[in-house]
């Protein structure tokens, strides 16, 4: 009797969840002066000033700005450390 070639099964939902690319938005606050945030996103990020700024116009001017982009560890590192700094951020998948 022949023997049948395994079935692989596709990965389940919880992994490619996990896999999905995640944003991190930081969102507007009436607290923190705008050096400050920029300062924020030089020193988390590695940004240079200019790439700062234009985030922190952006979270400014339109109440969020998605940061950073990738795998959803970093990304909840990330979170973490904004929060630390006493900044407003949130995790979100990326449509």
């Amino acid at each position: 009797m022949p023997i049948d070639e395994p079935v692989i099964e596709k990965e389940t939902k919880a992994k490619d969840a996990l896999d999905l690319p995640w944003n991190v938005v930081v969102h507007n606050d009436p607290v923190n002066l705008m050096s400050y945030v920029t300062m924020v996103f030089q020193r988390v990020f590695g940004y240079s000033h200019e790439r700062a700024r234009r985030h922190m116009l952006e979270v400014h001017h339109q109440g969020r700005s998605v940061v950073w982009s990738g795998a959803r560890e970093p990304a909840e590192l990330y979170v973490q450390q904004l929060h630390g700094y006493l900044l407003l951020a949130t995790l979100e998948k990326s449509a």
